[in-house]
């Protein structure tokens, strides 16, 4: 062996040594290893409303069925009414399967958004669907689980209408998030999706 291709094994071995160096060095500070490890997800967890009927509702009332949770506010003028009858027409469409599903309604606009206002809006949806409020507070907490914006934009006559995150997430059986749900395809399609998580 020459001095040259010594050379070049000696600058290819550093090169290795220091490329396993730094990656050991990144799966110590950062906590990740080659191997996949199953992490809870960032989107969902505990919360503690009111339905449309006053009665209180926790994550822990959905366990056992999967649901759909979309967040938005009874005066909304077009996104959240037909995003709920898109859900209201793949809840249909499940036929006898969609008395094992369950979708959440859950308001960015507590001070107008009362149970009584809830039950009345939400007359008009499937009935498998319920309308959640409570205090701001509340509302802050379960939007932040779900990594919801919503902000309060006044308008020129006095009133205010809600800017707000306009995703509808599937959770599963466990209440685990699984994906946003898109309602922009064929009901069928969006069907057949959900039927997969009974």
């Amino acid at each position: 062996m020459n001095s040259r291709t010594a050379r070049i094994l000696l600058v290819l071995g550093a090169f290795v040594a220091g490329l396993v160096l730094f990656t050991t060095v990144v799966f110590i500070f950062t906590g990740r290893s080659p191997a996949p490890i199953a992490m809870p997800s960032a989107v969902g967890g505990p919360f503690n409303l009111v339905d449309q009927n006053n009665k209180p509702i926790t994550d822990q009332d959905m366990k056992g069925h999967p649901f759909l949770v979309f967040f938005g506010f009874t005066h909304c003028p077009d996104v959240c009414p037909t995003t709920l009858f898109d859900v209201s027409e793949v809840f249909r469409s499940l036929g006898p399967d969609g008395k094992d599903v369950r979708a959440l309604f859950i308001t960015v606009d507590p001070e107008r958004d009362t149970p009584a206002t809830m039950k009345d809006y939400l007359s008009s949806f499937d009935p498998h669907m319920s309308g959640l409020t409570g205090d701001p507070a509340q509302i802050a907490a379960v939007a932040k689980a779900y990594r919801v914006y919503f902000k309060k934009v006044p308008l020129d006559d006095g009133s205010y209408t809600m800017d707000h995150t306009a995703i509808v997430y599937l959770m599963d059986k466990t209440g685990r998030f699984v994906s946003p749900f898109n309602l922009k395809r064929p009901t069928d399609v969006a069907v057949a999706d959900l039927r997969r998580y009974l």
